[in-house]
């Protein structure tokens, strides 16, 4: 009895400190891309296709007034990346994007853009897009709609993240804890998930204001970027805090990193470093055991 009681507790104890390697204690750089094109507007997160092995980086920023003579179509571009960072070439759908990501289901690259909720007013070419790629990766001008305005989004400014296997989307609200889960058919968000920051040890101004990442790996479903302290948090799918992800302290971060800046793609979690390079470097992150 003794013996069978002693093998449970090793086995459970193995168990867990499975579990826990699961999160590398220190993050480990997967790919740095540094931006060879000038951004046309601020950087604002990472889409992979595995297919083309293709990264894209999409830019947002707000269109101009529209006039007689031109369209208020936003300037923000979306850069194509090989699988080793180097550059690929550049396109002008005319989104000012704030959320890129390859849909698994349609195999279609897609971009939720600012102000999805039409809580900050109604105006043109908001909604969730798919952007046009041609048979060996490059991004292209084209693109056609996919889901105009849904109010679920709240915060104007939110970058979403995309649970292909549910077809959900988890929309981090600013200045919050707060994460809004949205199902396209619903006009308000159908569940909400509040992250315990404060087990985590760090307040709402700490960390990522508008984006939390969905990583599909079970009881680690989300990572959130800890700006003040240089960290990658992890949270499982009811908010509860599961560990944590030291990043470089030589890391740069700035005031700018809680607003843009971020992604998730490829099994990494991206982080704007505009201090490397001519316009700045991403830094590709694994955090995690995928």
């Amino acid at each position: 009895m003794r013996i069978s009681t002693m093998l449970i507790s090793i086995a459970f104890a193995t168990a867990l400190q499975s579990a826990q390697a699961a999160i590398f204690p220190e993050a480990q750089v997967g790919i740095k891309i540094p931006l060879t094109q000038k951004p046309s507007s601020r950087p604002m997160t990472v889409a992979y296709i595995p297919g083309l092995k293709r990264y894209y980086i999409a830019d947002g920023g707000l269109a101009p007034m529209g006039s007689e003579t031109e369209a208020p179509v936003s300037k923000s571009q979306v850069h194509a990346y090989d699988s080793e960072g180097k550059y690929v070439n550049s396109a002008h759908p005319g989104y000012d994007n704030r959320s890129i990501y390859f849909n698994q289901n349609t195999n279609k690259l897609e971009t939720i853009t600012y102000n999805i909720s039409s809580f900050g007013g109604f105006s043109p070419n908001t909604g969730i897009f798919s952007i046009d790629v041609t048979e060996s990766g490059e991004v292209k001008d084209s693109s056609t709609d996919v889901f105009g305005f849904n109010p679920a989004f709240g915060d104007a400014n939110t970058m979403p993240s995309y649970n292909a296997e549910k077809n959900l989307y988890y929309a981090k609200q600013g200045r919050s804890n707060k994460v809004s889960v949205i199902d396209l058919k619903a006009r308000e968000p159908i569940s909400e998930i509040n992250l315990d920051l404060a087990k985590a040890g760090v307040a709402f101004d700490d960390v990522s204001d508008y984006f939390v990442a969905y990583t599909g790996i079970k009881d680690e479903e989300f990572e959130l970027l800890d700006i003040d302290h240089k960290a990658v948090l992890i949270f499982d799918l009811s908010g509860k805090y599961v560990g944590k992800s030291e990043l470089p302290k030589d890391l740069k971060l700035r005031s700018h990193n809680h607003l843009n800046g971020a992604g998730y793609a490829n099994d990494m979690l991206f982080v704007y470093h505009d201090s490397e390079g001519e316009f700045g470097t991403y830094y590709g992150f694994k955090v995690q055991k995928p």
